[in-house]
């Protein structure tokens, strides 16, 4: 959220790289970066694993003059604190504590980690003449959802059967084709300074764990998961327009 912050700053800042004769520096096709935000819910298979997440994401994208048109790539890091499956019940004592190899209680947590990472296309609607470059936003994408369950080590007190080489049978690494939506509003002002996303968002992936053997469970895990992450996203937006004429630009 810092960098979020620091580049909104940033842009704000910085001074217009030249006017058109209406005042409009906005025109033209354009190339852009965007760094955004959303919290999550998750929903079918995905909410009995884990509990809401945050994605802290980052696209680039090319928008078409006239047409509206938006072809990209984005990404985005998912984490979350809330795992409702406990996969090390076995390592467990009867109060529940996990021993460490000084025989004392080790501080283990289960925290939620992964990714979404794919392509995507769509069409800007503008609401205003006056404002042709805002309005609404649809996007549709394909791409890989991964996520799985990270072990977080005590670092002062070690546990020999959560080496690095046994979490792989805990952590339920999970991945599969996945598809994505956005619907919401978007703002490219006509000054070129104030720009930005925001609306939701929803995420469907078909997955399968890709663990060969879960040592808690004792078995292999072949299933296919329908996992489904909804949430509101938010993000900025930072364009570098090209292909204005030479006389629409003043220097």
């Amino acid at each position: 959220m810092r960098l979020l912050f620091i580049l909104v700053c940033m842009c704000c800042l910085l001074p217009g790289r030249g006017s058109c004769q209406d005042g409009a520096r906005n025109k033209g096709n354009a190339f852009a970066f965007n760094l955004s935000y959303a919290y999550q819910l998750p929903a079918a298979d995905l909410s009995q694993r884990f509990g809401a997440s945050n994605n802290v994401g980052m696209g680039f994208e090319y928008i078409t003059d006239g047409s509206d048109f938006i072809f990209g790539l984005q990404t985005g890091f998912l984490f979350g604190n809330e795992v409702k499956t406990d996969v090390l019940v076995g390592l467990r004592t009867q109060e529940g504590y996990i021993i460490g190899n000084d025989r004392v209680v080790a501080d283990i947590q289960l925290r939620q980690r992964g990714f979404y990472i794919g392509g995507m296309a769509g069409k800007l609607l503008p609401l205003s003449v006056k404002e042709p470059r805002s309005g609404l936003r649809f996007t549709v994408g394909a791409g890989l959802l991964q996520h799985k369950i990270r072990i977080q080590d005590d670092s002062q007190r070690p546990v020999a059967a959560l080496a690095d080489e046994y979490k792989k049978g805990y952590d339920r690494l999970s991945n599969g084709l996945a598809f994505n939506g956005f619907l919401g509003y978007q703002m490219l002002s006509l000054d070129g300074r104030i720009n930005f996303f925001v609306g939701v968002e929803a995420i469907y992936g078909a997955t399968r764990n890709r663990r060969s053997f879960n040592f808690d469970t004792r078995s292999t895990d072949t299933r296919q998961y329908n996992d489904v992450l909804l949430g509101l996203r938010a993000g900025w937006i930072v364009p570098f327009y090209v292909g204005k004429s030479a006389r629409e630009i003043y220097y």
